[in-house]
């Protein structure tokens, strides 16, 4: 779930950094929520989530949290219990237009934030649409459920509701096959293809 507690700026009497926040609730719709059911270990699969916001007035900051493409591991003399189950190749938000020092060969994307398996996008219009996408890999086998929470704001006086009133959250499930499905490089085309080569006569 995301951490919405209020961060003070370091200092003493520094102004807190949710002071700009606006405060309230605002509706938000999830319009489409999409995650291969079936999956392989090594293939690329794509999460994809579009909220709109449904409030009569611009939201501060669209915000997810994903809960989470990692499990927890019981292996003693772990530096961090968490193992991945996806590996994120790309997240949501723009890419850098050149890679600096820092980044990895794949930018995770602009829309990272402090707060742990959460993005952000900025503000959000009355009656706009925003995607959220995260292109991953699989690396470990099994069937899994993905959590999603939508949020207005980081800092907590901004809350993202349904229609009905509570909390905009859901849940995708999907089963990772061990082995990587059967591919083929097409003679006539050149292209990889899904599926065993055909034999030859």
């Amino acid at each position: 779930m995301l951490a919405l507690g209020a961060v003070l700026a370091a200092g003493c009497g520094a102004a807190r950094q949710d002071a700009r926040e606006a405060k309230g609730e605002f509706s938000v719709h999830v319009l489409t929520a999409t995650f291969p059911a079936r999956q392989s270990i090594a293939k690329p699969a794509i999460f994809e989530l579009r909220v709109e916001n449904t409030a009569k007035r611009a939201l501060p900051n669209i915000a997810v949290t994903l809960d989470s493409f990692s499990s927890a591991s019981s292996f003693p003399r772990l530096a961090s219990s968490q193992r991945p189950i996806w590996v994120i190749e790309e997240g949501p938000g723009a890419q850098p237009s050149t890679p600096v020092e820092s980044e990895s060969v794949s930018p995770p994307g602009g829309g990272q934030t402090a707060y742990v398996n959460t993005w952000a996008l900025g503000p959000l219009a009355p009656e706009s649409t925003q995607t959220f996408e995260w292109h991953v890999v699989p690396v470990k086998s099994g069937t899994y459920t993905i959590h999603y929470t939508i949020a207005a704001g980081l800092a907590g006086k901004a809350k993202a509701v349904s229609s009905s009133g509570g909390a905009v959250t859901g849940a995708l499930t999907a089963s990772i096959a061990a082995k990587p499905g059967a591919r083929h490089v097409n003679p006539a085309t050149g292209r990889v293809e899904p599926g065993e080569s055909p034999k030859q006569p």
